[in-house]
C-alpha cells in the first residue's frame, strides 16, 4: 500500500500530541510537512519533514493527499473547504464547524469533489469510554433509563490559548469539550428528540462559557452531559443506569498524559489504565447479583488513523463521517438556542 502523504496545519498541542505521533508511526502514512507560520518547532520531533509557511503552499503541493485541519474552530470551515477544493482529503478537528450550515456544506462539497472528510473524535478510543460502550452494548445493565457523562476540570485561570477565551464563533467550553460528550452520547444512545441546556460563565475573569449542563431527552431515557472548569473533586465521569443495574467509571485514559510527556504510541503497555481505576458494575445476571470491578479496555487513538487509512485506500466511509459531525453540531446549536430561550428545543425544529 502506498503511504498517504499527509500535512498538518498546526503544531500546537493538537498537532504535537494528538496527530503527528500517530501519523508518523503508521507505515500507511507519510508525514510530509507541517504548517508553521514563523517557528520550526516540529523539526525537533520530525527533522525530515518540510515546514510550510502558508496554507497555499500545502494546497499547491500535488503530492499531499490528506490534510489535517487542526487550527482554531472558527477556521475549520474555510480551511477544510479550501482543502477539498484543492483535491485533497481532510480530517477536521472537533468542533467540526461553528454552525450546522457549515457542517452540511462541507459534507456536500466532499461528495461533490469525491474526497473523504472526517471529524477527529479521538475520545471514542479512550480506554474509559471503550469500557462504558462495551458494558452498554453487551447489555449488562438492561434497558438504559438514565445516563450522565462528565468532563470536569479544575482550571480557574484562563487558558493561554486566546482563541478559546475570546468571545466569538467556536469559543467556550461547549464548543471545546461539548463535541466529545455529545459524540459519545450519540455513539451510545443515538440522537435524542430534544435538548435543554444551561450554559454559564463561572470563572471570575472569563468572557466565554466555562460550564454547561445539557439534558438530552429520549422517548425512554434522559442523558445528562456536563462540563465545568471549577470541579476540584470530580464525580464519576460516566454513570449509566438501567433496569438491571448501574455502571460507574472515572475518566482516566492515560494517552494524553503520555503524549504530553513525549512518549510514543508504540510504547509498551500503551493505553493501559491503572488497575485501581477500574469501573464498578452493580447488576444482575440470571438471578445473581453482581457487584464487581470491571477490567478496563485498552485505549488507542491510533485506531482512528488506521480506519482513516482504510477509508481512503478502500474507498469506504471514514471512521467519523461528516454526517456524524452534523449530528453533533445539531445538538450543540440546539443547546445554545435552548440556553438563549430558556426552553427545551426539539431537534426537528432546527
Amino acid at each position: 500500500m502506498t503511504p498517504i502523504k499527509t500535512a498538518i496545519l498546526s503544531f500546537g498541542m493538537s498537532g504535537r500530541v494528538f496527530h503527528a505521533p500517530f501519523i508518523a508511526l503508521d507505515p500507511g502514512f507519510e508525514l510530509v510537512g507541517i504548517w508553521e507560520r514563523s517557528k520550526s518547532a516540529s523539526l525537533e520531533f520530525y527533522p525530515n519533514i518540510k515546514i510550510y509557511r502558508s496554507l497555499e503552499e500545502i494546497l499547491e503541493d500535488d503530492s499531499i493527499e490528506l490534510v489535517i485541519v487542526n487550527t482554531p474552530t472558527n477556521t475549520h470551515f474555510d480551511y477544510a473547504k479550501k482543502v477539498l477544493l484543492a483535491g485533497k482529503h481532510a480530517v477536521v478537528e472537533k468542533a467540526f464547524t461553528t454552525t450546522i450550515a457549515e457542517a452540511i456544506a462541507l459534507d456536500e462539497l466532499a461528495s461533490l469533489v469525491n474526497k473523504k472528510i472526517s471529524v477527529f473524535q479521538n475520545r471514542r478510543w479512550d480506554s474509559d469510554f471503550k469500557t462504558v460502550r462495551k458494558i452498554v452494548e453487551e447489555d449488562w445493565l438492561g434497558d438504559i433509563v438514565e445516563a450522565e457523562i462528565h468532563y470536569d476540570r479544575f482550571r480557574v485561570a484562563l487558558s493561554p490559548k486566546l482563541h478559546k477565551e475570546i468571545p466569538g464563533p467556536g469559543a467556550g467550553v461547549l464548543n471545546d469539550l461539548g463535541p466529545h460528550l455529545v459524540d459519545q452520547a450519540i455513539c451510545l444512545f443515538g440522537m435524542p428528540l430534544s435538548v435543554y441546556a444551561d450554559i454559564r460563565i463561572t470563572r471570575p475573569l472569563s468572557l466565554v462559557d466555562d460550564y454547561f449542563e445539557l439534558l438530552l431527552n429520549y422517548s425512554d431515557k434522559v442523558v445528562r452531559l456536563k462540563a465545568s472548569c471549577i470541579v476540584r473533586e470530580p464525580f464519576p465521569s460516566y454513570s449509566i443506569h438501567g433496569v438491571k443495574g448501574s455502571f460507574h467509571k472515572t475518566r482516566t485514559d492515560v494517552q494524553e498524559t503520555a503524549l504530553l510527556a513525549n512518549q510514543k504510541p508504540n510504547s509498551p503497555h500503551w493505553g493501559v489504565e491503572p488497575v485501581e481505576e477500574q469501573g464498578l458494575l452493580h447488576t444482575e445476571k440470571e438471578g445473581v447479583i453482581i457487584r464487581e470491578k470491571v477490567p478496563t479496555e485498552i485505549g488507542n487513538y491510533g485506531t482512528y488513523y488506521t480506519l482513516v487509512k482504510k477509508a481512503i485506500r478502500e474507498n469506504i466511509d471514514m471512521p467519523v463521517t461528516a454526517k456524524e459531525g452534523i449530528q453533533v453540531m445539531k445538538i450543540i446549536e440546539a443547546a445554545f438556542k435552548s440556553n438563549e430561550l430558556k426552553k427545551q428545543i426539539a431537534l426537528n425544529e432546527l
